[in-house]
């Protein structure tokens, strides 16, 4: 009988020792890692080079030297065909106060060249139908902008598309306070030029 009562007890305290220290399961080695985080306000801006349709190399860092930088990743969507006419606007409005915009688009090369002649665009643009930039920027969202000071800060970032213009006369009003002018509502200055036709 004792032999029985110490075996009970031998097994309920095996057991309860082991319900106290479960076994780790052994880690496996195709574990995926976890998401970069995405850049935000604050961040510097990182290393990036892109290649325009001529070949000639565009640098980031060359471009935050001379001056803010908005860079717009984006297609050839109908929402952001829609959004364009917004951005142009806003380049068009702050470029004479030092503002560089570079929009790098995810299609094929004769589209978006087509696309360029068809919209007039008229600033830096490029072409990365593999998708480099997006991961270099550590964001899946198209289109994302990123407002980078001079010396290369990231101070604005505005992910997702907006055909109504809000998202550019956002984006408006911090490049106005970056390069300390009067805000231009891009928004409305579009949509005038649209009714007026």
């Amino acid at each position: 009988m004792n032999r029985l009562l110490c075996l009970s007890l031998g097994l309920v305290l095996a057991f309860g020792v082991s319900a106290e220290e479960p076994k780790k399961a052994p880690a496996k080695k195709d574990q995926p890692k976890p998401a970069a985080k995405m850049l935000e306000p604050g961040n510097q801006a990182p290393a990036f080079t892109i290649k325009d349709a001529n070949g000639t190399e565009i640098n980031l860092a060359d471009l935050t030297a001379k001056g803010p930088v908005l860079v717009r990743l984006t297609c050839g969507c109908s929402g952001c065909d829609k959004e364009l006419a917004y951005f142009q606007a806003l380049h068009e409005s702050y470029k004479n106060n030092g503002l560089i915009s570079l929009a790098v688009f995810k299609e094929p090369d004769a589209k978006v060249a087509a696309y360029v002649k068809q919209k007039k665009l008229d600033m830096l643009y490029a072409v990365d139908t593999k998708g480099d930039s997006w991961k270099t920027f550590q964001t899946t969202t198209m289109p994302t902008n990123f407002l980078i000071d001079k010396g290369g800060k990231i101070i604005a970032v505005a992910a997702g598309c907006d055909p109504s213009g809000l998202i550019a006369k956002k984006l408006s009003t911090k490049v106005a306070q970056t390069v300390s002018t009067n805000p231009v509502d891009v928004k409305a200055k579009v949509d005038s030029e649209k009714n007026a036709k």
